[in-house]
């Protein structure tokens, strides 16, 4: 045997007789091999696919997407679902573009901010002097355009500013604190003003108000010496002499003399003047140069109610009128303006001084605490300075007073309220601050304000409410009173009547108010005496003096609309001003206050910490 004929490994090396086979056999016989080999064991379905023609590909149950492999019934259904879903949002989508929008409005305005519209035109038809041409109050024109000029005693331009009521007089006491009432109330509630679009409008009436008060002294010095106290004269007890209750005339028919008065010593007129322009320089701070203006007047006035003192009404005819009671009230009410306009301490010291609120009747009772007026400032300027404790607190030492304050103010409010007894009320509900005497409406409206503005306070510091002695009431509760009594005024009382003139369906006719009773008609002039004729007639008048608030019924409810009875029917600038005061702060949906513009010239009250020092380093 060769060494060749044997296999190295072992095995045979013959050679078959198949060797000699094709390669086309040799083809075939491997193909049948590989099919027995994968027939030895099971294919997935995937690997099957692979196998299968495009015939038989269709029947497969199962779609490979690549990352993954799904159910071929699922797949279907999950992409049919989606077009089903895309084609039915498409639909929506297009019927609710086709369809037309019924568009819901606003809701309608409440009560308190449709009789704000109204209250606010008052003081429009009240405006002496040169009338704006967009003053809306058809039946007043240019009036009184020599006041002061024509006095040869004083020959100062006096032309301007408000009518105190149904009269031509220019009382500056009332009307300075009309003021003030509209410039604080512009200051805590300016984005309801906005809302209500009146925020324009009371600023312009403020203005009108604030520059002739400017006009009254001489507002660019520093010192002075005397100051207009009034223009107009309405006693009628030195006989029949033409002057501003004597005659019953329009004031853009007035020829008779109207005498100026100046003081020599009026702190309490002076306080108040500069308590007006110091709100009111708050009202405008964004006009600087005006604002600045304002600050600098209310500087003057405020120095001559300190070194000249004296009541301004005391010995003159103001007395009849409006009778300032004391000045001390006014220092305390002008002080806090004084600093809330300025942030110097000193006028804060001023107000918070032991003394001078014990002067102002702070520790004592008597029957007319808490009630809130032209003549009494100090429940105002509680609540007032009240706020600064509530959310400045300036600590020592102005602690103890402001405390006291915050303490008297709680009181106060516990005595609006029903549940006590220190105001009696009529069986219709209004409360009588003025205990039983007449003209009620104008007392009513500036606690309706102070009650709501104070509720507004406390809900800015979160506080629900107070204690009036083991009792808590609740913030709600105590604009509930508020509105309560703003609704008597606007017509839910036992008359069923609105004592705000143009507000509901029922109200007065015959409103003390000379311009108003009597017809402009062209060419139609009355003189003193021939105007008594509309003053006596038995008829509405023929002008609607739109938003005047007059002086309200008496105590047992009752009400006589006639002209000649002014405790029924006379309106007032003071009054009115109480209740724009009142309204705005009700108005809305929302009660709040702003919370801020009140302390934007006072500094911070604690120094600024220093900042922490640098890291240390080895």
């Amino acid at each position: 045997m060769s060494m060749y004929g044997r296999d190295p490994w072992g095995g045979p090396l013959e050679i078959n007789a198949t060797d000699s086979a094709t390669d086309d056999d040799r083809s075939r016989n491997l193909q049948d091999l590989d099919r027995a080999a994968l027939s030895s064991r099971p294919l997935d379905e995937t690997q099957q696919s692979w196998l299968l023609g495009p015939g038989e590909q269709k029947k497969k149950k199962y779609v490979d997407l690549g990352c993954i492999i799904v159910s071929r019934k699922l797949f279907v259904w999950t992409v049919g679902s989606i077009l089903v879903c895309g084609f039915l949002a498409g639909l929506i989508t297009l019927i609710v573009k086709t369809v037309p929008r019924h568009h819901h409005g606003r809701p309608p305005p409440d009560n308190y901010t449709q009789a704000l519209h109204k209250a606010l035109m008052f003081f429009n038809a009240q405006r002496s002097g040169p009338l704006p041409k967009h003053n809306n109050v058809s039946w007043r024109g240019n009036s009184c355009m020599k006041d002061g000029l024509s006095d040869s005693a004083v020959h100062r331009n006096l032309v301007g500013g408000y009518y105190d009521a149904g009269d031509a007089i220019k009382f500056n006491f009332p009307a300075s604190f009309a003021m003030t009432m509209l410039s604080w109330s512009v200051i805590e509630y300016s984005h309801k003003y906005e809302a209500a679009g009146e925020l324009n409008h009371i600023k312009e009436i403020i203005k009108w108000g604030t520059d002739y008060f400017l006009k009254t002294f001489n507002s660019s010095a520093d010192t002075i010496d005397k100051l207009v106290a009034q223009v107009g004269v309405g006693d009628t007890s030195k006989g029949p002499t033409p002057n501003d209750h004597y005659c019953w005339q329009r004031p853009e028919d007035i020829k008779y003399e109207r005498p100026v008065y100046e003081c020599h010593s009026c702190s309490d007129l002076a306080a108040e003047m500069a308590a007006a322009l110091a709100s009111a320089s708050i009202v405008f701070k964004d006009s600087k140069t005006y604002s600045q203006k304002l600050v600098h007047g209310a500087t003057t006035l405020w120095k001559f109610a300190r070194d000249q003192r004296g009541r301004y009404s005391q010995g003159n005819e103001a007395e009849i009128f409006y009778n300032s009671t004391s000045y001390w009230d006014e220092y305390v009410w002008g002080a806090a303006w004084m600093y809330y306009a300025t942030g110097n301490s000193s006028y804060l010291q001023l107000a918070t001084h032991p003394k001078m609120a014990k002067h102002a009747g702070a520790f004592w009772g008597g029957p007319d605490y808490g009630v809130f007026s032209w003549d009494n400032k100090l429940a105002g300027a509680q609540v007032l300075l009240s706020r600064l404790r509530l959310y400045l607190s300036p600590g020592y030492p102005y602690e103890e007073i402001l405390r006291t304050f915050h303490n008297q103010t709680n009181i106060v409010m516990c005595s609006f309220l029903p549940d006590f007894k220190s105001f009696n009320r009529t069986r219709g509900g209004l409360i009588q601050l003025n205990h039983g005497r007449p003209q009620p409406l104008q007392y009513v409206v500036n606690a309706a304000f102070l009650a709501s503005v104070y509720a507004d306070y406390l809900d800015a510091a979160d506080t629900p409410g107070w204690y009036c002695g083991p009792n808590f009431f609740s913030t709600d509760y105590l604009r509930s009173f508020a509105k309560r009594q703003l609704d008597y005024i606007l017509g839910k009382n036992p008359r069923h009547m609105s004592y705000v003139v143009g507000f509901g369906h029922k109200f007065p006719k015959q409103v003390h108010h000379r311009g108003a009773s009597i017809p402009n008609r062209k060419g139609e002039h009355y003189n003193c005496k021939g105007g008594w004729k509309w003053r006596d007639i038995k008829r509405e008048n023929p002008h609607v003096i739109v938003g005047a608030m007059v002086a309200g019924p008496d105590r047992h409810d009752g009400f006589h609309d006639v002209r000649t009875n002014y405790n029924y029917t006379e309106p007032t600038i003071a009054g009115n001003a109480g209740l724009v005061a009142a309204l705005v702060s009700l108005s809305g949906e929302k009660p709040g206050i702003d919370k801020n513009t009140l302390f934007s010239a006072i500094p911070p009250m604690f120094p600024t910490p220093p900042p922490p020092p640098a890291p240390w380093k080895p």
